[in-house]
Protein backbone atom coordinates (compact mmCIF):
# COMPACT_ATOMS: atom_id res chain seq x y z
CA UNK A 1 0.00 0.00 0.00
CA UNK A 2 1.86 3.50 -1.07
CA UNK A 3 1.86 6.03 1.23
CA UNK A 4 -1.06 8.35 -0.48
CA UNK A 5 -3.81 5.44 -0.10
CA UNK A 6 -2.65 4.86 3.40
CA UNK A 7 -2.99 8.93 4.35
CA UNK A 8 -6.48 8.52 2.24
CA UNK A 9 -7.45 5.13 4.30
CA UNK A 10 -6.37 7.12 7.75
CA UNK A 11 -8.34 9.97 6.35
CA UNK A 12 -11.98 8.30 6.59
CA UNK A 13 -10.48 6.28 10.25
CA UNK A 14 -10.00 9.89 11.41
CA UNK A 15 -13.13 11.26 10.24
CA UNK A 16 -14.92 8.73 11.66
CA UNK A 17 -13.62 9.43 14.78
CA UNK A 18 -14.56 12.62 14.82
CA UNK A 19 -18.11 12.04 14.08
CA UNK A 20 -17.66 9.61 17.72
CA UNK A 21 -16.27 12.37 19.43
CA UNK A 22 -18.81 15.51 18.27
CA UNK A 23 -21.88 13.02 18.83
CA UNK A 24 -22.76 13.05 15.08
CA UNK A 25 -22.61 9.25 15.44
CA UNK A 26 -22.35 7.05 18.40
CA UNK A 27 -20.30 3.82 18.52
CA UNK A 28 -20.32 1.88 14.96
CA UNK A 29 -23.25 3.93 13.31
CA UNK A 30 -22.51 6.03 10.29
CA UNK A 31 -20.30 5.86 7.56
CA UNK A 32 -17.87 7.37 4.76
CA UNK A 33 -16.47 7.03 1.28
CA UNK A 34 -13.93 9.05 -0.30
CA UNK A 35 -13.59 8.50 -4.44
CA UNK A 36 -10.50 6.58 -4.94
CA UNK A 37 -8.89 5.75 -9.08
CA UNK A 38 -11.88 3.70 -10.61
CA UNK A 39 -13.75 2.82 -6.82
CA UNK A 40 -13.99 3.93 -3.74
CA UNK A 41 -12.41 3.80 -0.30
CA UNK A 42 -15.47 2.62 2.33
CA UNK A 43 -15.64 1.78 6.29
CA UNK A 44 -16.94 -1.66 7.24
CA UNK A 45 -19.57 -2.93 8.73
CA UNK A 46 -19.68 -3.41 12.40
CA UNK A 47 -16.27 -2.19 13.39
CA UNK A 48 -15.24 0.33 16.55
CA UNK A 49 -13.91 3.53 14.78
CA UNK A 50 -11.35 3.64 17.08
CA UNK A 51 -9.35 0.03 16.55
CA UNK A 52 -9.49 0.72 13.08
CA UNK A 53 -6.64 0.91 10.81
CA UNK A 54 -5.69 1.62 7.33
CA UNK A 55 -6.06 -1.86 6.03
CA UNK A 56 -9.74 -2.72 7.85
CA UNK A 57 -11.08 0.02 5.01
CA UNK A 58 -12.55 -1.51 2.14
CA UNK A 59 -11.60 -0.83 -1.65
CA UNK A 60 -15.05 -1.16 -4.32
CA UNK A 61 -15.40 -1.18 -7.70
CA UNK A 62 -17.32 1.93 -9.25
CA UNK A 63 -20.25 -1.27 -9.84
CA UNK A 64 -20.06 -2.38 -5.58
CA UNK A 65 -17.94 -5.58 -6.58
CA UNK A 66 -15.97 -6.09 -3.37
CA UNK A 67 -12.35 -7.85 -4.85
CA UNK A 68 -11.65 -10.37 -2.53
CA UNK A 69 -9.60 -10.69 0.45
CA UNK A 70 -11.22 -7.74 1.91
CA UNK A 71 -13.75 -7.15 5.36
CA UNK A 72 -17.53 -6.94 4.57
CA UNK A 73 -18.08 -3.07 3.72
CA UNK A 74 -20.74 -0.90 5.61
CA UNK A 75 -24.08 -1.97 4.86
CA UNK A 76 -25.03 1.25 3.13
CA UNK A 77 -22.55 1.12 0.02
CA UNK A 78 -25.26 1.12 -2.53
CA UNK A 79 -25.70 4.53 -1.67
CA UNK A 80 -22.25 5.51 -1.87
CA UNK A 81 -21.34 4.08 -4.87
CA UNK A 82 -24.54 5.90 -6.63
CA UNK A 83 -24.30 9.25 -5.11
CA UNK A 84 -20.81 9.15 -6.26
CA UNK A 85 -21.62 7.57 -9.72
CA UNK A 86 -24.20 10.08 -10.14
CA UNK A 87 -22.39 13.32 -9.03
CA UNK A 88 -18.68 13.04 -10.46
CA UNK A 89 -18.04 16.63 -8.99
CA UNK A 90 -18.43 15.48 -5.39
CA UNK A 91 -15.65 12.90 -4.02
CA UNK A 92 -16.55 11.93 -0.44
CA UNK A 93 -20.16 10.68 1.08
CA UNK A 94 -20.53 11.19 5.02
CA UNK A 95 -23.73 9.75 6.79
CA UNK A 96 -24.53 9.83 10.11
CA UNK A 97 -27.92 9.53 12.64
CA UNK A 98 -27.04 12.88 14.50
CA UNK A 99 -29.42 13.98 17.46
CA UNK A 100 -31.60 16.72 15.60
CA UNK A 101 -31.76 15.77 12.20
CA UNK A 102 -32.59 12.32 12.87
CA UNK A 103 -35.38 13.61 15.25
CA UNK A 104 -36.73 15.73 12.48
CA UNK A 105 -35.97 12.90 10.23
CA UNK A 106 -38.28 10.61 12.03
CA UNK A 107 -40.98 13.40 11.50
CA UNK A 108 -40.56 12.96 7.60
CA UNK A 109 -39.91 16.52 7.67
CA UNK A 110 -36.84 18.05 5.76
CA UNK A 111 -34.96 21.39 6.66
CA UNK A 112 -37.61 24.37 4.90
CA UNK A 113 -36.06 27.87 4.30
CA UNK A 114 -35.93 29.56 7.73
CA UNK A 115 -32.35 30.74 7.82
CA UNK A 116 -30.12 31.69 4.47
CA UNK A 117 -27.57 28.96 5.81
CA UNK A 118 -30.04 26.00 4.18
CA UNK A 119 -28.40 27.16 1.07
CA UNK A 120 -24.79 25.67 1.95
CA UNK A 121 -26.47 22.01 0.98
CA UNK A 122 -27.03 23.39 -2.49
CA UNK A 123 -30.68 24.50 -2.82
CA UNK A 124 -33.76 26.48 -1.56
CA UNK A 125 -34.19 23.69 1.22
CA UNK A 126 -32.80 20.91 2.85
CA UNK A 127 -35.09 17.43 1.57
CA UNK A 128 -35.83 14.14 3.62
CA UNK A 129 -35.49 10.91 1.31
CA UNK A 130 -38.34 8.77 1.73
CA UNK A 131 -38.13 5.53 4.34
CA UNK A 132 -36.87 2.56 2.79
CA UNK A 133 -35.23 -0.38 5.13
CA UNK A 134 -31.14 0.00 5.70
CA UNK A 135 -28.69 -1.28 3.18
CA UNK A 136 -31.22 -1.48 -0.21
CA UNK A 137 -31.07 -0.24 -3.68
CA UNK A 138 -34.71 1.21 -2.53
CA UNK A 139 -32.96 3.44 0.55
CA UNK A 140 -30.19 4.26 -2.66
CA UNK A 141 -32.80 5.25 -5.09
CA UNK A 142 -34.60 7.74 -2.41
CA UNK A 143 -31.69 9.06 -1.41
CA UNK A 144 -30.64 9.97 -5.08
CA UNK A 145 -34.05 11.11 -5.71
CA UNK A 146 -33.84 13.50 -2.60
CA UNK A 147 -30.49 14.85 -3.80
CA UNK A 148 -31.52 15.05 -7.39
CA UNK A 149 -31.08 19.01 -8.68
CA UNK A 150 -27.95 18.83 -7.62
CA UNK A 151 -28.40 18.93 -3.97
CA UNK A 152 -25.55 17.67 -1.13
CA UNK A 153 -27.24 16.74 1.32
CA UNK A 154 -30.67 15.15 2.70
CA UNK A 155 -32.48 13.85 5.49
CA UNK A 156 -33.18 10.43 5.25
CA UNK A 157 -37.42 9.48 6.79
CA UNK A 158 -36.66 7.63 10.34
CA UNK A 159 -32.79 7.04 9.82
CA UNK A 160 -30.65 10.44 9.50
CA UNK A 161 -28.89 12.12 7.00
CA UNK A 162 -26.41 12.20 3.77
CA UNK A 163 -24.13 14.73 2.98
CA UNK A 164 -21.36 14.81 0.16
CA UNK A 165 -18.34 17.10 -0.75
CA UNK A 166 -15.66 17.86 -3.34
CA UNK A 167 -13.58 16.10 0.06
CA UNK A 168 -13.72 13.92 2.72
CA UNK A 169 -13.07 17.16 5.52
CA UNK A 170 -15.92 18.99 2.89
CA UNK A 171 -18.73 16.37 3.39
CA UNK A 172 -18.05 15.66 6.99
CA UNK A 173 -18.06 19.83 7.33
CA UNK A 174 -21.44 19.67 5.14
CA UNK A 175 -22.83 17.21 8.15
CA UNK A 176 -22.32 19.21 10.86
CA UNK A 177 -23.68 21.97 9.50
CA UNK A 178 -27.05 20.06 8.62
CA UNK A 179 -27.10 19.07 11.99
CA UNK A 180 -26.55 22.35 13.16
CA UNK A 181 -29.12 23.74 11.09
CA UNK A 182 -31.64 20.72 12.47
CA UNK A 183 -30.98 21.66 16.03
CA UNK A 184 -31.78 25.63 15.43
CA UNK A 185 -34.79 24.24 13.17
CA UNK A 186 -36.52 22.29 15.93
CA UNK A 187 -35.55 24.89 18.46
CA UNK A 188 -36.99 27.49 16.46
CA UNK A 189 -40.44 25.40 15.95
CA UNK A 190 -40.81 24.94 19.70
CA UNK A 191 -41.21 28.94 20.00
CA UNK A 192 -43.33 28.96 17.30
CA UNK A 193 -43.98 28.44 13.12
CA UNK A 194 -40.77 29.85 11.86
CA UNK A 195 -40.83 33.23 9.26
CA UNK A 196 -39.04 31.13 6.08
CA UNK A 197 -37.48 33.00 3.51
CA UNK A 198 -38.81 33.32 -0.33
CA UNK A 199 -37.64 31.61 -2.83
CA UNK A 200 -36.37 34.55 -4.80
CA UNK A 201 -33.78 35.33 -1.56
CA UNK A 202 -32.95 31.90 -1.16
CA UNK A 203 -31.65 32.30 -4.87
CA UNK A 204 -29.59 35.10 -4.17
CA UNK A 205 -27.68 33.41 -1.59
CA UNK A 206 -27.70 30.64 -3.70
CA UNK A 207 -25.90 32.53 -6.06
CA UNK A 208 -23.92 34.94 -3.84
CA UNK A 209 -22.23 31.52 -2.17
CA UNK A 210 -20.79 30.60 -5.57
CA UNK A 211 -18.67 33.30 -4.63
CA UNK A 212 -18.21 33.63 -1.24
CA UNK A 213 -15.15 33.27 0.81
CA UNK A 214 -11.61 33.39 -1.23
CA UNK A 215 -12.62 31.22 -4.54
CA UNK A 216 -12.03 33.96 -6.29
CA UNK A 217 -8.86 35.44 -6.07
CA UNK A 218 -9.73 38.99 -5.61
CA UNK A 219 -8.98 39.57 -2.06
CA UNK A 220 -7.53 43.19 -1.40
CA UNK A 221 -4.45 44.29 0.96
Amino acid sequence: MHDHERAARQSLIDHCRAMNASGLSLHKSGNASLRWGAGLLITPTGRAYDRLQPEDIVYLEADGTCPPGQLIPSSEWRFHVDILAAFPDMNAVVHVHSTHATALACLGQGIPAFHYMVAVAGGTHIPCADYATFGTAALSDNVLRALDGGLRACLMANHGQVATGRTLAEAYALAEEVENLARQYLLARSLGPTRDLPPEEMALVLEKFKYYGQQRGTERA
